[in-house]
């Protein structure tokens, strides 16, 4: 399996990008699928995490309300849509993947992007 995402770089406060993540490749029924990012000299976090196997997305505290997961079956694609950007939100997102029910825990999962930069100033 190979992910790959697009979107990204830098924008303004209050700017609203979309990330995308592109899937190569298939899972078993069950899986996990999301983005994490990492600020500067921080730990790498979720951000949205959705599960196939209770078809429930989990939005981190620090972004719900301004960011979404969305999904495309049919183009095997995840999305990840934020809105009302802050200077705070600046960080590597990364999409990732496991087969199984989803973590917050980055290390358990198997797959991962290359990283895009989103820098808000």
């Amino acid at each position: 399996v190979q992910l790959v995402e697009s979107g990204g770089g830098s924008v303004q406060p209050g700017d609203s990008p979309r990330l995308s993540c592109s899937v190569r490749g298939s899972f078993d029924t069950r899986y996990c699928m999301g983005w994490f990012r990492q600020a500067p000299g921080k730990e790498r976090v979720r951000v949205a995490l959705f599960s196939t196997g209770t078809g429930i997305t989990v939005i981190a505290d620090a972004v719900r309300g301004r960011f979404t997961y969305s999904r495309d079956n049919a183009t095997n694609t995840q999305y990840l849509n934020m809105n009302d950007l802050k200077p705070e939100d600046t960080a590597m997102y990364y999409c990732a993947a496991k087969q199984g029910g989803c973590t917050v825990r980055p290390d358990v999962f198997r797959y991962w992007g290359q990283g895009t930069q989103v820098t808000v100033s």
